[in-house]
């Protein structure tokens, strides 16, 4: 049987029924330009470029152009004994000091023993004795004294370790004992092989007029840096406030009673800077000071030491000077210095430098190495 084909013609073929018009679809670059935008703000405010040369890259003005407009990190709220030591601290600071008819600099020595070079201090010191007092603390055994000056100027003293707390402890003694004096408005730690570059008038004029305290301190990113902090110090010391500098200062009274009156950022480095503390060599006398300062008074230190220091060995200790190296070009070399200069303890061996800023100008002293460190046979004890 044939089966029978229906044939349609061409005019009346069935032709698909009219097309709906989708909406317009947004140009995928556009969206990927905007999750690039986005992504790229929030990773510049998560993690901020650490150096100037990536700011550069924004603009000539440098980082502040980036985060000026973002929100501020929310406040950490302060624990109670923060705002207890604040409030001392905060009034100590802002409390005048009682004049002095003869205002006084406190020599204090931290020694092992007796001093070496006590003739040499004898000799700067004769003919100002209504403008200084000494205190010796010798660590190890009795000194002998061979100058006036000295005689009955031992405090009572304990044994002192290298990197352990007993450094600040010592120093906080010597403190204590010089702060009973209120004649005494400036306080000089020195050890026993330093010797002064200058008369004692220079130094004199150099240190009383001074509104800031000279303690070195600064941020080293390496391993003998905040490498060598520890987590345990949180909430009140965070890593970012965290320095480092040389142990030898000089104080005026204000910020000589603070650190006595210190307990909260003492105990910290107390129990969690030590050496061999979780691996770690954490150095007390480096670390205590600068970053107290850096925490309660950042404006009020200079940020660099009147005593010179050469760490150019790169060793555990500072450079020691002997007899041999002690030449007219060498007290040239250092009583010219104008500029600190602080290299970094990481793979960068970044050089920070930074001008040696007296009472805000660092034109008043050009010459700004007072005290020189001399060999010692207790190289722990030399001055740095």
């Amino acid at each position: 049987m044939k089966t029978t084909q229906a044939w349609i013609p061409l005019d009346m073929q069935i032709l698909p029924g009219p097309r709906h018009r989708t909406h317009m679809k947004r140009p995928m670059w556009i969206i990927i330009l905007v999750s690039f935008i986005i992504v790229f703000l929030f990773c510049a405010y998560m993690y901020p470029p650490q150096g100037n040369s990536a700011c550069y890259i924004f603009s000539s003005r440098g980082c502040k152009v980036i985060t000026d407009w973002l929100p501020p990190a929310p406040a950490r709220e302060l624990t109670d004994e923060e705002v207890a030591s604040h409030v001392v601290i905060r009034e100590i600071l802002n409390s005048p000091i009682v004049p002095s008819k003869t205002p006084k600099i406190a020599f204090m020595f931290l020694t092992p023993g007796s001093l070496p070079f006590e003739k040499l201090w004898d000799k700067f010191f004769n003919g100002h004795e209504d403008k200084f007092t000494v205190y010796v603390h010798a660590s190890k055994e009795k000194p002998t004294h061979v100058s006036i000056h000295f005689l009955n100027r031992d405090i009572h003293s304990n044994q002192v370790v290298w990197g352990k707390i007993t450094m600040v402890d010592a120093e906080r003694r010597l403190l204590a004992n010089a702060l009973q004096n209120p004649d005494n408005h400036h306080f000089v730690l020195l050890s026993d092989s330093c010797v002064p570059l200058y008369s004692f008038d220079y130094i004199y004029k150099y240190l009383m007029p001074s509104n800031i305290s000279f303690v070195d301190s600064f941020k080293d990113p390496g391993p003998h840096g905040n490498g060598r902090y520890s987590e345990h110090m949180l909430p009140e010391v965070e890593e970012k406030h965290f320095r480092k500098g040389a142990q030898w200062f000089t104080l005026k009274r204000q910020h000589a009673l603070i650190v006595l009156a210190d307990n909260l950022y003492y105990n910290k480095f107390r129990n969690y800077c030590q050496p061999g503390f979780e691996g770690r060599n954490c150095i007390a006398d480096e670390h205590y000071l600068p970053t107290f300062f850096n925490i309660v008074d950042p404006t009020g230190i200079a940020n660099w030491s009147v005593t010179h220091v050469d760490w150019s060995e790169r060793k555990w200790h500072p450079k020691s000077y002997r007899a041999e190296d002690l030449t007219d070009e060498l007290l040239q070399n250092i009583t010219s210095i104008d500029v600190s200069v602080h290299v970094t303890s990481d793979k960068k061996k970044e050089v920070q430098r930074w001008p040696c800023v007296w009472n805000g100008s660092s034109g008043a002293f050009t010459d700004d190495a007072i005290f020189l460190p001399a060999n010692s046979a207790n190289d722990h004890m030399t001055l740095v």
